[in-house]
């Protein structure tokens, strides 16, 4: 148990012990006691914690230096590392995948378990390599959270040594899924088992079980939702999500993917009433601003462009959203801002190839030949690039360099 921290009372409402007892008393009453009962100041510790949980929660990605270093210590408390671990699957920071990688080695299951899965949500050939080991943990926990976190990976790309212990361990996780037939929770994951493995028919069912046993739960109505919206069955789709808005009409997720589903079927107009619902109840959801700056932009270039640039703030290391506001402002004519906005995300991703093209393209056109090239030589030196982007960045570097001058005869 810990002591009373009425600090955190004051800073962040939560409960704390004394004035759970002594009601007619407030927060500030009981931290001027406490202070004067110990010298040393516990309740920083606590409050810092506090303040990284706040962070995260809010995504006020300034605190991610301090988080990483929080949850790369061994030596502090692996249930507060680990809900940090799960909340930074809301930061797209670049910075955080070499920490989640080497967590995939930590001492404490539950921080493996929790990074295997956190990784799941960017699984480049680097990281699946760093997984799959991991479904031969010890703990059967991390071993079935590595399997979820690799279920869309067919198992012609995993390596032959590999593919037995990736087997075993998504046996098992199944397993798991399969032992609590009544709960709508367990049928509702095995739908995103089958849905990431774009197994439709399967997920389906799976998510029509956990709508019959909780016919109020939001999550797998808005899931068949999304399946549905693979089979084209837009009807069944948009039915399943406005059901959802009646059971949670404050969901913004909801409102979000019933905005993509209008948009799919050229309903411009209810695209754009769900897309704002969305934004008004979560003012931070990137995609949403997005989606509805690209709606809007032929019609209202100047609102369209404030939403591109409301994405790319909120989600700076997304270089989607950076390129197409960077795109944008170009074709507004402030070249000077877009070139500002293209160099950040080439810096940040340098193997970007719409943004290093539009980078390198402004550069050719204000005749710095010089500075394209080093764009183009970047994009190449990563590796990231495939076959066809790194034909098109020698091109470039080809038509950019003169051929050397014919000998005299």
């Amino acid at each position: 148990m810990l002591p009373p921290a009425p600090a955190a009372t004051i800073k962040y409402k939560s409960p704390n012990a004394c004035n759970l007892c002594h009601t007619d008393r407030d927060a500030a009453w009981a931290d001027f006691y406490v202070r004067k009962w110990r010298k040393r100041d516990y309740q920083a510790a606590v409050l810092f914690r506090t303040g990284l949980i706040e962070a995260a929660r809010k995504g006020n990605w300034a605190r991610l230096p301090d988080i990483l270093s929080y949850i790369k210590d061994t030596k502090k408390n692996e249930v507060l590392r680990t809900s940090l671990v799960r909340l930074l699957r809301s930061c797209d920071d670049e910075r955080k995948w070499p920490v989640l990688r080497q967590l995939l080695k930590d001492p404490s299951p539950l921080v493996r378990s929790s990074a295997a899965l956190a990784i799941s949500d960017n699984l480049t050939r680097e990281r699946i390599d760093a997984l799959l080991p991991v479904t031969a943990d010890p703990v059967r926990l991390v071993r079935i959270r590595a399997a979820e976190a690799l279920s869309p990976i067919p198992q012609a790309k995993v390596p032959e040594e590999a593919r037995e212990h990736l087997k075993t361990a998504q046996a098992e996780f199944l397993s798991t899924l399969n032992a609590r037939p009544d709960d709508w929770t367990s049928h509702y994951n095995l739908g995103n088992f089958y849905a990431s493995r774009n197994e439709i028919e399967k997920a389906i069912a799976s998510y029509e079980t956990a709508i019959r046993l909780e016919p109020r739960a939001v999550l797998p109505l808005t899931n068949i939702a999304i399946a549905y919206g693979r089979r084209k069955e837009y009807d069944k789709a948009e039915t399943s999500l406005r059901k959802a808005i009646e059971i949670d009409p404050k969901s913004a997720p909801v409102h979000f993917n019933l905005g993509l589903l209008l948009a799919e079927q050229g309903r411009t107009e209810e695209t754009e009433k769900e897309l704002r619902a969305a934004l008004e109840l979560d003012p931070r959801l990137a995609p949403a601003a997005y989606n509805l700056g690209l709606l809007i932009i032929k019609e209202r270039p100047d609102e369209g462009l404030s939403y591109c640039r409301r994405a790319h703030e909120l989600s700076p290391n997304n270089p989607k959203y950076s390129y197409t506001f960077a795109f944008y402002q170009a074709q507004k004519g402030d070249r000077k801002g877009a070139m500002k906005t293209l160099k950040d995300t080439v810096k940040r991703h340098p193997a970007y190839i719409d943004a290093v093209l539009l980078l390198g393209e402004i550069y050719e056109r204000d005749g710095n030949k010089e500075d394209a090239k080093e764009v183009y030589r970047k994009a190449l030196s990563t590796g990231e690039l495939s076959e066809r982007d790194s034909l098109r960045m020698r091109v470039k570097l080809q038509s950019l360099t003169p051929p050397p001058p014919r000998p005299s005869p």
